[in-house]
């Protein structure tokens, strides 16, 4: 496996960072994974954007789109045709034992790996701890990811394949790696991102490309009864959501969800950089 370390291709035995590095001791830095298919990573362009709004939300320096795109391209082809998702993470370099940073340029790592094989609908489990959608790192994509992983282990302890969270005002969010869209009444629904959910590359396209979703504040009380939700993230594409808290949804995998599945698929099918 060759990593893209700073301007090189590597072995992943010789891709080592520096101890001072900001990502590793304050995870202060950023990242984007990708679905590759036929040597191409998914969505590049939506994602390097992406990229940038999440480093100007940090205040962080970043090579250019353009300089992040060869970097992802050329690992890609490094690593050959069983590739199918790639990672690109940005940190802050190296920098002090503590909050302030180093005046360095960033880190830049690039790694591949095989595609996730996800389950056909995914069982979801809600944790007691809140996104705080006025947080400032809310709607950015960090590398600071401990509540991410503390709440997948709570869900994934109690049978589920991914933790959901509220916000502060007891609205649904989003998972730990995933947006969430649910059927009331017959309306497709997602949360808006000032409910304080990431500004997921599949969410967005979905909303481009079927005009019925709306964007609209989910209570956790109205997430609780639902009999028909999925989620969306750049490797699940549309998972049906079987089961919230243990309880079964009669309609998993229903019309809204298989429409709205059939439409991502073929836009996959026209595209690989929408």
């Amino acid at each position: 496996m060759k990593i893209y370390v700073n301007g090189s291709l590597v072995s992943e035995e010789d891709a080592v960072l520096p101890v001072s590095d900001h990502g590793l001791t304050v995870g202060d830095g950023l990242f984007e994974t990708m679905k590759v298919v036929d040597g191409v990573a998914f969505a590049i362009g939506r994602h390097l954007a992406r990229l940038g709004r999440t480093a100007s939300g940090l205040g962080l320096s970043v090579p250019t789109h353009d300089e992040l795109r060869d970097a992802i391209e050329s690992t890609v082809a490094a690593n050959g045709p069983e590739v199918g998702r790639v990672r690109i993470t940005v940190t802050g370099g190296t920098g002090p034992a503590g909050t302030s940073r180093g005046k360095g340029p960033p880190t830049v790592l690039v790694q591949c790996g095989p595609a996730t094989v996800w389950p056909s609908s995914a069982n979801v489990v809600t944790v007691p701890w809140p996104r705080n959608e006025r947080g400032v790192l809310a709607g950015l994509k960090t590398t600071s990811y401990a509540d991410n992983v503390i709440a997948f282990s709570y869900a994934e302890a109690r049978g589920g394949d991914e933790a959901m969270f509220a916000n502060t005002q007891d609205n649904l969010c989003e998972g730990t790696g995933t947006n969430v869209f649910v059927v009331i009444d017959g309306r497709l629904v997602t949360p808006p991102l000032s409910a304080g959910c990431l500004a997921g590359v599949t969410r967005e396209l979905l909303l481009e490309i079927e005009p019925a979703i709306e964007e609209d504040d989910v209570s956790m009380a109205a997430f609780a009864n639902v009999e028909e939700a999925f989620l969306t993230s750049s490797t699940r594409d549309v998972q049906p959501i079987a089961s919230i808290d243990g309880r079964a949804l009669s309609r998993s995998g229903g019309a809204l969800t298989a429409g709205a599945g059939e439409k991502f698929a073929a836009l996959l099918a026209r595209t690989l950089d929408p």
